[in-house]
């Protein structure tokens, strides 16, 4: 499956929430989540380019299905 192109830095916040990350804080536009000894950094972008999406989704240790299911 393809890294979607049309997601927004708080559409992948809400997606990182149903898969139990936590909101740790905020430098700037980027929001660092925690879940175990996992960080993930969002950009708060209008749409986080797909690159940058697959980056976060290999930090979060999630493929990209489990990722889309998600959203």
């Amino acid at each position: 499956m393809k890294v979607p192109r049309d997601v927004n830095g708080s559409e992948a916040v809400r997606a990182l929430r149903r898969a139990g990350y936590e909101t740790l804080r905020q430098t700037g536009s980027h929001l660092i989540m925690r879940q175990g000894e996992r960080t993930v950094v969002v950009p708060q972008h209008k749409p986080i380019k797909p690159g940058t999406l697959k980056g976060m989704i290999e930090q979060a240790g999630m493929t990209v299905e489990e990722f889309a299911a998600l959203l």
